[in-house]
Parts: C-alpha cells; sequence; structure tokens
C-alpha cells in the first residue's frame, strides 16, 4: 500500500458511509503477567451505541496514522511457516459465521501471548467489514452514478490498546452538600493511544493483496520485533533508519569518509529529482546502477560501476538491493538536517544546504553561511565584518 491508498481507506472510516460496512467488533480482554484471556465478546458493530462506535473509529484511525517506513510498515508473510498467521486471518476474512470469525480471532490472540507478558493489562480489538471503492472518480461526467461500478475490499484492522488506573478524584455532592473522594475500581482502556494493531490484507492497484499486511507500532522507530516474527509471521525487512545507514555507508565506501556540502547537497538535489521524476511511483527505488548515476551527476570522483557494486556488497551483502529514494533523502523542503557545533545548532533543509560551507580562517574551522540579507538578533542587525579580501 502506498499513502494514497492509506489516507483514502482511512478517510472511510467514519458513520453513515455508504462505502464502508462495519460488521462485527471482537474483543479479547488480557491479564498482565499471567497472560491469562480474562475476557472476550462479540458484537455487531451496528449495535453499539454511536458514541461507542465513534470511540472505536477514532481508535482504529489512529492506527493507520503516521508515516510509512517509520510509524507503518508493509510487511511480506513468510512462506512455509506453521500455523501461518496469513492462513488464519484469510480464514477470518472469509468466515460466514461470528463463531468462525471469533476462533480465528482468538488463535491469533494465542500467538501473541505465546512466550510473552504484558507489563499492563491489554484489550485486543477486530474488526472486520467490507471497503468499497468506485472504479470511476468521483466529479467525472457520466451518466452513471459513481457507485454503479466498485472494487469490493474485505478487511480486518486490529488496534492493540492498554489499560491505565482511573484518576482519583474529590467530588463535591450538591445534594448532599459534602465532598467526596471518587472511588472508581474499573480500567480506562486506552483507545486514543494503540500500541500496536494491522491491516490485513493490503491493498494494491484496487485489488486486495493478501501476500502483505499493514503493520503499525505505537510510537515512530518503535518496532515490536516479537510481534512482527512471531504473531504476524513476516518477513524481515528494512526500516528508514537502516536504509538510511546503507546508504551513507555506501557513499563512504566509494567517496569517503569527509565530504564538501555542495556535493552533498548535489546528492541530496540529483535523489529529490529521481523521486519527481518518479512521482507515479509512490516509493521509486535505487538500485547499484542508480546510486552510480546519482553520484556522478553530484560531482563525486572515482565511480564506477564496478566500485559501486562492490560497495552494496561490502555493506549489505546484496550487490542487487534497492534503497527507497524517501527513506534516504531528509524532508527536502524542510530544515530536516541538523548541523550541530560546540557553539550552536543550526537547522538547514537539503535544497538551502549548497548556501553552507566549512572553512578555514586564520586557522580556526569555521561555519559559513551565505545570506541574502543582514542578521537581526535580538532585535539588532548585525554589520557585516569583513575578514579576509579578494588578493
Amino acid at each position: 500500500m502506498n499513502k494514497k491508498d492509506i489516507a483514502n481507506f482511512r478517510r472511510q472510516l467514519k458513520l453513515n458511509n455508504d462505502l464502508l460496512t462495519m460488521k462485527d467488533i471482537f474483543h479479547v480482554y488480557v491479564m498482565k503477567e499471567s497472560s491469562d484471556i480474562y475476557h472476550w465478546e462479540s458484537t455487531p458493530f451496528g449495535m453499539l451505541e454511536q458514541e461507542q462506535q465513534e470511540l472505536f473509529i477514532d481508535g482504529f484511525k489512529k492506527v493507520l496514522t503516521g508515516q510509512l517506513d517509520e510509524k507503518l510498515f508493509e510487511l511480506k508473510f513468510q512462506r512455509d511457516v506453521e500455523d501461518n498467521t496469513q492462513l488464519i486471518l484469510h480464514q477470518g476474512l472469509l468466515s460466514e459465521s461470528t463463531e468462525d470469525w471469533t476462533a480465528q480471532m482468538l488463535r491469533i490472540v494465542e500467538k501473541m501471548l505465546k512466550d510473552r507478558e504484558y507489563d499492563m493489562d491489554i484489550v485486543i480489538t477486530f474488526l472486520r467489514g467490507e471497503y468499497l471503492k468506485p472504479m470511476k472518480p468521483a466529479g467525472e461526467e457520466s451518466e452513471e452514478s459513481d457507485r454503479d461500478k466498485v472494487y469490493s475490499h474485505s478487511f480486518i484492522l486490529c488496534s492493540i490498546n492498554k489499560t491505565q488506573d482511573p484518576r482519583k478524584e474529590l467530588l463535591f455532592d450538591y445534594v448532599e452538600k459534602e465532598f467526596k473522594y471518587n472511588v472508581v475500581v474499573d480500567p480506562i482502556i486506552n483507545l486514543k493511544a494503540p500500541i500496536g494493531g494491522f491491516l490485513f490484507p493490503c491493498f494494491t492497484d484496487n485489488a486486495q493483496d493478501v501476500n502483505h499486511i499493514l503493520y503499525s507500532t505505537g510510537k515512530s522507530k518503535e518496532l515490536d520485533y516479537h510481534f512482527i516474527e512471531e504473531v504476524l509471521n513476516a518477513e524481515e525487512f528494512m526500516t528508514k533508519e537502516e536504509d538510511k545507514i546503507v546508504f551513507e555507508e555506501i557513499v563512504k565506501d566509494i567517496a569517503g569518509e569527509r565530504i564538501n556540502t555542495s556535493t552533498l547537497a548535489n546528492v541530496y538535489d540529483e535523489i529529490h529529482r529521481t523521486i519527481e521524476e518518479n512521482e507515479e511511483e509512490d516509493t521509486p527505488k535505487l538500485d547499484y546502477k542508480d546510486v552510480e548515476k546519482v553520484l556522478k551527476n553530484s560531482g563525486v570522483e572515482d565511480v564506477s560501476t564496478e566500485k559501486v557494486e562492490a560497495a552494496f556488497k561490502k555493506v549489505i551483502d546484496d550487490e542487487k538491493y534497492e534503497l527507497k529514494a524517501s527513506n534516504i533523502l531528509p524532508k527536502y523542503n524542510s530544515k530536516s538536517i541538523k548541523i550541530k557545533t560546540k557553539v550552536a545548532n543550526i537547522s538547514v533543509s537539503p535544497e538551502d544546504l549548497r548556501y553552507v560551507r566549512q572553512v578555514e580562517l586564520d586557522g580556526k574551522i569555521c561555519l559559513m553561511i551565505e545570506l541574502e540579507e543582514n542578521t537581526v538578533i535580538e532585535g539588532f542587525e548585525m554589520i557585516p565584518e569583513v575578514l579576509f579580501k579578494k588578493a
């Protein structure tokens, strides 16, 4: 799934939407430490009160919120795995009875609790439904309605939420005219901040992709590898941070440990150009030939196909590996590059990096920034100082 597909599906999560049918919702309450299932219940979603429906929908939207490869990850299922979650989810998707559906979801819960203890009570919630996507874009002129022809996607959404103790509060009773201590023992389920979840299957090119699952982590860059490998049975994958590190090590192996800012700015410009030229493709990838082209066009010396291919082999042990361009490029139009020094910290965007230089002046290393206007500090306009003259 690309970010557009995710955003489209997320927008459909709302009440009174004829393009989305939410059939059943299934809750499982798990006790901490013992990892025992204390209670579970399945309810037709339409039987819930409207306030409850809105509460759960907002929670599932949280599961689908975040950046790809940072908080949301499209994972591929492993092959030839015993008690494969892909098969369990597919059987649950096709289940006609509520009993079959809940039985399959309980199998997933059992996998979650195997060899795992949580430090708080958790609630695992599953929702199954059907998502309809019109074949004809909205607004396109035609005698037919955009609802006449649709793509149909059955889906399962999962949200994992922690519980928290109720707040201890002092109340005032208007009738009895006395202060009372509010005693509540029921735990509160925090639906606003899921600690994990997933969407199955993924949607690719208006078709269901049952070979992939969209995994959601509670916090960006904090992945639950036990859940990914043992519960979802997904293959190993590279995160955004890991892709970035691989690219940096490859460039260092080819160009050396040191590089000037103008060359680095050129590298970022070339990658940005690649993304723009492939804007129809949501995640353009760079193989060793693409990286060779980027480095050559950026002015890096002594670059060859053999050298780049060898660097790929050395760094990641796979000369055929492809790097996601969006993973290795800092946010291009925002101040995403942080320059930290003992004197000051500076933020600059990749497109403006070319205006920053590290120079040597009177034997001292200085950071020079090219400006278009005088700098104002605490309301005072700075006077330009001439430190050296052109010979």
